[in-house]
């Protein structure tokens, strides 16, 4: 049995608010990360399972999916699709993720499956790869959200640049906090992505102005567009670098790979 793979880097892509890019952000920077020359794997822990089919996967109907590896009947090795984007694999969502709740907390260690899953897999040689594994949530701060973040080595924040974006956040920062002193002492705050800005509107600059001065150096420079084509992407089971790789949206998701890739170089070399 080989070491464990130190090179991975987990990272949750999380916040309880909907409608913020969560997915859009998952499937977008796993296929930058992956056409730099990183390998990823997307775990969709979402039962609404968009980044599954955003990846041009069928949602599985029964077995083979997250729902089973959470509840220990199968192997995360085993439920790993490749997504036909080199270097991009996913472990799918199944409906069945919408009664995991319930059975999770009947487990011991209910808070560990997947931090349990994630380490009997890089243990192996089918999880040995992977530079980046980006945990798709839910948006809600649940118990399959406590899973991600507890296996994760750190968090980002997709943030609308919306009126009330700042408003869900303090939870979310209280939660992975929590997390931190409780479950998961490694866990940080990677960085928040200001997404769906749009140029023309005034409100997107403030809210923007409005987060990094709370936040300062956390919330990246790369800004996500309110862009169609990365809207419609998703319908096409496409992730929007292969739908349109010109459209400003696309364009975006690259500079936003290259910046993490940047940070995730300064944290190892201790800048």
């Amino acid at each position: 049995m080989s070491d464990v793979n130190q090179s991975l880097r987990i990272l949750a892509v999380a916040n309880q608010k909907g409608g913020v890019g969560k997915t859009t952000t998952a499937i977008n920077l796993g296929t930058a990360l992956a056409a730099v020359g990183e390998k990823v794997l997307v775990v969709d822990l979402d039962p609404q399972g968009n980044a599954t089919t955003g990846l041009g996967l069928e949602r599985p109907r029964r077995g083979h999916s997250t729902y089973e590896m959470l509840i220990g009947e199968a192997r995360l090795d085993t439920i790993i699709r490749q997504t036909g984007i080199p270097g991009l694999d996913c472990a799918p969502s199944s409906l069945d993720l919408l009664g995991a709740e319930l059975e999770l907390a009947e487990f011991d260690r209910k808070a560990h499956r997947l931090h349990d899953a994630i380490v009997a897999c890089r243990r192996g040689a089918d999880c040995a790869g992977y530079t980046y594994m980006l945990l798709d949530c839910p948006p809600s701060l649940n118990l399959l959200t406590i899973n991600a973040l507890t296996a994760a080595d750190a968090v980002l924040v997709p943030l609308q640049c919306e009126y009330f974006a700042l408003e869900g956040l303090s939870q979310l920062l209280k939660t992975v906090e929590r997390v931190r002193r409780t479950l998961n002492p490694r866990l940080a705050i990677q960085g928040v992505i200001l997404t769906m800005h749009d140029k023309r509107n005034a409100l997107s600059d403030q809210v923007a102005e409005d987060v990094r001065a709370v936040l300062g150096e956390k919330v990246y420079q790369t800004v996500i567009p309110r862009n169609v084509r990365v809207s419609e992407a998703p319908s096409h089971g496409k992730p929007v670098l292969l739908y349109d790789h010109r459209c400003a949206g696309a364009q975006a998701y690259i500079r936003l790979a290259s910046e993490i890739i940047q940070r995730e170089r300064d944290l190892r070399n201790g800048a």
